[in-house]
């Protein structure tokens, strides 16, 4: 299979835009831009430009979380999108993992907050990845509670919930009795091949109408690329050709933007010949989950998720360094974050 699978497109054609599950009246873009990496653009200026080209390019779907970069990211986002929220579909997630309904409260005022707006198009559940999040999340007085008044408030139009790492907690969440409108999982290359997503989880989404929402289409944070198994644009459109509503990726600097945005405008999906060859080429380096250590190893753990459940932290994961750095004594004031 050639290196380069799609031609260039030009830059005015438009992002497909697809419907949001069974909520076939809401339209989205097909590629979404993710949260997180937001928040590692160099600065607020250089994100407040990404947000503008994005919406420039046709992306409308904006992905964030309550625990990125310690609020950074939707405090970043929220600058970013004032005087622009009507033109996107906005998602953020709450961090509550097993916890109370009370602190999901607290979380969707303080996201609204720093989002700047007074509601969301679709409020998630946080990276389920423990064998009891179903039940603490259905329990008296869990999220659950939380999301459902939430929704009958008007202060989320849609609910749902993400996660990583094995595909039967996605299905047992979806069974769990609540009613979903968006599941978010990791879909690529080498998932197909490795603790599948797309085989376990996605035909059951499509089969119920929940809208199918991919994450880290390049693989997290791009070592198959790096190394040469593949390259950006077959696995962004491998990703994006499978039957999902949008496909979320990480775009913290203009040119990786304007990269996607050159695969995404005027996207047409491969061919099943074409997808089972890139299947096929990243089946031997899935086998270990090398390529996939969001799903092997607790580097990817959100701190929030492993202090909520009793384990210990990695020092050197990215979220842990950051809250670190935040309880060190500088002898200055504890700094505050301003929305506006």
């Amino acid at each position: 299979m050639p290196g380069r699978i799609l031609p260039d497109m030009p830059l005015n054609s438009t992002i497909p835009l697809r419907s949001f599950g069974r909520h076939s009246d809401v339209k989205i873009s097909a590629l979404g831009l993710g949260g997180h990496h937001l928040g590692q653009a160099e600065d607020l200026k250089t994100a407040m430009r990404i947000v503008d080209r994005a919406i420039d390019g046709g992306i409308t779907f904006f992905d964030n979380c309550w625990e990125y970069h310690r609020g950074k990211s939707e405090n970043w986002m929220g600058r970013a999108l004032k005087a622009k929220r009507e033109k996107v579909f906005l998602m953020t997630k709450v961090c509550t993992h097993g916890r109370e309904a009370a602190l999901a409260t607290q979380m969707l005022e303080e996201s609204l907050h720093r989002l700047q707006t007074d509601h969301l198009d679709l409020w998630q559940v946080h990276g389920v990845a423990f064998e009891n999040d179903p039940e603490l999340f259905t329990r008296p007085n869990g999220a659950a509670e939380a999301l459902r008044k939430a929704k009958e408030q008007g202060k989320v139009r849609f609910v749902g919930f993400t996660g990583h790492k094995r595909p039967e907690i996605h299905l047992k969440m979806l069974n769990c009795g609540f009613e979903w409108d968006a599941v978010q999982m990791p879909l690529n290359p080498f998932d197909a091949n490795f603790l599948s997503f797309e085989q376990q989880v996605l035909p059951e989404l499509n089969r119920r109408g929940v809208a199918a929402l991919g994450m880290k289409p390049i693989v997290g944070h791009g070592e198959s690329v790096k190394k040469g198994v593949l390259t950006a644009q077959e696995a962004l459109s491998y990703a994006m050709s499978l039957p999902v509503v949008t496909t979320i990726t990480g775009m913290e600097k203009l040119e990786i933007l304007e990269q996607n945005l050159k695969i995404a405008q005027g996207f047409q999906p491969l061919s099943q010949i074409e997808m089972m060859a890139l299947r096929e080429r990243c089946r031997t380096a899935a086998g270990d989950g090398r390529f996939e250590l969001y799903k092997m190893s607790l580097r990817f753990d959100n701190p929030e998720a492993r202090l909520a459940h009793g384990f210990p932290l990695d020092d050197q994961s990215v979220e842990v360094k950051e809250m670190l750095k935040a309880t060190e004594n500088t002898g200055k004031p504890f700094p505050t974050i301003q929305a506006g």
